[in-house]
């Protein structure tokens, strides 16, 4: 096939050029060997397709859909270099630098590729803009040459070296098209072929043709992920498209998600990130794992978002709630994902379908597969941040009333989303602890870790703990157990350290127990005000924001802030998202506080109400008050204003 044809059929949408993971990494180094070897006529290697049926594609141009789309697996980079060459921009899908296929010239005298440098081609008219050549022809360029009085054996030279480079758009690619095969043997069939690459995964593969059919899809959810990671969560792409295939379709395989429909992926992804959001909300308001680094068992998200699909409603239940978190902290204890997560994952899946008591069989299987789920003092004998009871120590510290060595203060209270107010505490100096030549795990051992903060771990900095310890306890009493540190003195001494990392994690093996154990008394849970998403979910809701937003700008006013969040004082957690606030009024200090909410459920309206919003659901609404109160315009429908919506 034809470069020309290749690039005709991406732009009418009959090819698809997929991101993958990486998108487009080449360099200006492997364009120019790339375009000097298609202008000498060496070979430059064929393309790998898939072709795979799709509905609802969204074509360019108003291109009739086509029922099959090519997928270019094996070929991107060298696709997508000579569609930017040929076109003067990226080709639909690009994620990368575009600069690497930015003013290439070709110099006539001597057929090198170079890129732009102006004070080496500026007056040489041997210099030809090779996207220009390409994209608008040879017409111009030879009369250009006819202006050069040449002669004629040059002349003859010159346009035949520009006719083959214009003429690489008309170089044939050999293609290998994969035709009638399951995802899972795509993947594998890429895989081999491109074995010295970039693999391909199942996750890959499936974004591509779910992005075919629609071309925003891998853009929004990226946005999303942007956003958890402002918040101290980070996930993967692949993980946060596993959740959408179990969420929508109870399935822990991609090869379910690659037969999707558009609408229903669209549907399934509102959903999952709401689900995830109560998720993150849940965990890190009621268990106090509260960023990336404790916030482990991520599969179970996936498990979760789909038994609140099940139930069809909200979480308010308080002895459901504890027993999902009292699953949950149990799956992140015990690794219960760590090893072959997407099978563990379907097994879990099947177990809650058509089940009345969906989360009390996960605890059960939990309790067969370890014949107990008591934690003991063995379990703390890990080291370092990476050992797996450590989000159950920063759990403790956050949720059991441990108090501040210092202050006093409770370091749960007004500190739950303030990770970075708290840190590592070495009970034991380490200074010390090599000094007395002690190994590094035990100098790093989970039991000689708690969390206290910043001010109050530089105060005791590398103190003697007999020393600093005994006057904590003189001056703060209770606050030592809080954090279940032995009050035998005789511990404290550097040279019974072992003997007081054993007592210590008897002492912390007891309070895990007592409080995953509440979880499912429910004597530790109060019903929780859900986190409720709201916010700008559609691109016609963000359209419509963007007219308003000039519209208001047109008359003097501010645009006010978007996806505004409503915060709880107590907790410091987000409370609901409202499309766009004017929390001090549009004119500041003159009028009251304004919210649109733009269909958004009742939910959001009453969280708008109750923290002081006038609210309004529809943007003629909003400008009738606009134009009548605000700007005190008597008749608010005589203005002319093509953008009413």
């Amino acid at each position: 096939m034809k470069v020309d044809t290749i690039i005709s059929m991406i732009d009418q949408g009959a090819i698809a050029l997929p991101e993958f993971q990486r998108g487009y990494v080449w360099n200006r180094k492997q364009v120019k060997q790339m375009m000097n070897s298609l202008y000498r006529g060496y070979p430059i290697g064929s393309l790998l397709i898939w072709v795979t049926s799709t509905e609802e594609a969204d074509i360019r141009g108003g291109v009739p859909q086509f029922k099959d789309i090519k997928l270019l697996l094996d070929g991107q980079q060298r696709i997508t270099s000579l569609y930017g060459l040929s076109k003067g921009t990226a080709p639909p899908f690009f994620e990368g630098n575009s600069r690497a296929f930015t003013g290439l010239y070709f110099n006539l005298e001597d057929e090198k590729f170079e890129f732009f440098r102006k004070r080496k081609m500026r007056d040489d008219p041997l210099w030809i803009d090779v996207t220009s050549l390409l994209k608008d022809g040879m017409g111009r360029l030879i009369s250009r040459l006819y202006e050069l009085d040449l002669p004629s054996e040059s002349y003859s030279s010159y346009m035949e070296r520009l006719n083959r480079v214009y003429q690489v758009t008309q170089k044939d690619f050999h293609i290998d098209e994969i035709v009638g095969r399951e995802l899972e043997e795509v993947v594998n069939i890429f895989n081999i072929v491109n074995s010295g690459g970039t693999k391909l995964s199942k996750g890959d593969l499936a974004m591509a043709k779910i992005s075919a059919t629609w071309p925003d899809a891998r853009e929004r959810m990226n946005e999303k992920l942007k956003e958890w990671e402002r918040n101290g969560f980070k996930f993967r792409l692949e993980w946060y498209l596993r959740c959408i295939n179990a969420t929508t379709l109870g399935k822990s395989k991609f090869i379910a998600l690659a037969e999707i429909d558009k609408n229903v992926f669209q549907i399934g992804l509102k959903e999952t990130t709401k689900s995830i959001d109560t998720s993150i909300n849940l965990i890190s308001s009621r268990l106090g794992l509260d960023h990336d680094q404790v916030f482990k068992s991520k599969y179970s998200i996936a498990l979760i978002s789909r038994y609140m699909k099940l139930r069809g409603k909200s979480l308010t239940d308080a002895k459901e709630i504890g027993k999902l978190l009292f699953w949950y902290v149990h799956t992140l204890l015990w690794g219960h994902y760590s090893s072959s997560p997407i099978s563990v994952l379907r097994q879990d899946l099947s177990s809650i379908e058509n089940n009345d008591d969906p989360i009390g069989t996960l605890i059960d299987k939990l309790r067969q597969n370890r014949g107990s789920l008591e934690i003991t003092s063995a379990d703390f004998k890990g080291w370092s941040k990476g050992a797996r009871f450590y989000p159950i120590l920063y759990m403790l510290t956050r949720m059991n009333h441990a108090l501040d060595w210092h202050t006093e203060t409770e370091l749960s209270q007004n500190l739950l989303g303030s990770h970075a107010k708290l840190q590592i505490h070495h009970i034991f100096p380490k200074t010390l602890l090599y000094k007395s030549l002690y190994l590094k795990k035990e100098v790093n051992a989970l039991a000689n870790f708690t969390f206290l903060t910043a001010q109050t771990n530089q105060q005791i900095s590398a103190k003697q703990p007999e020393e600093y310890l005994s006057v904590i306890q003189e001056m703060h009493p209770g606050v030592l157990e809080s954090h279940w540190i032995p009050t035998d003195r005789n511990l404290w001494k550097i040279e019974n350290y072992r003997l007081f990392l054993e007592e210590r994690r008897n002492l912390l093996a007891k309070a895990a127990n007592e409080y995953v154990d509440s979880l499912l008394m429910n004597t530790r849970i109060d019903i929780p005000a859900e986190f409720i998403a709201g916010g700008i979910e559609t691109e016609e809701e963000e359209m419509k924001i963007l007219s308003l937003c000039d519209w208001l700008c047109r008359q003097g006013l501010s645009a006010g802030e978007e996806k505004f969040s409503i915060i709880n004082k107590e907790t410091g957690k987000i409370k609901a998202i409202l499309d766009m606030a004017w929390p001090k009024g549009i004119q500041e200090g003159l009028t009251e506080p304004i919210a649109l909410l733009l269909e958004e459920p009742q939910e959001v309206l009453a969280v708008a109400g109750q923290a002081g919003f006038r609210f309004f659901t529809s943007i003629s609404e909003f400008k009738d008050y606009v134009l009548s109160e605000v700007l005190e315009e008597s008749n608010s429908t005589s203005y002319d204003d093509p953008l009413r919506y």
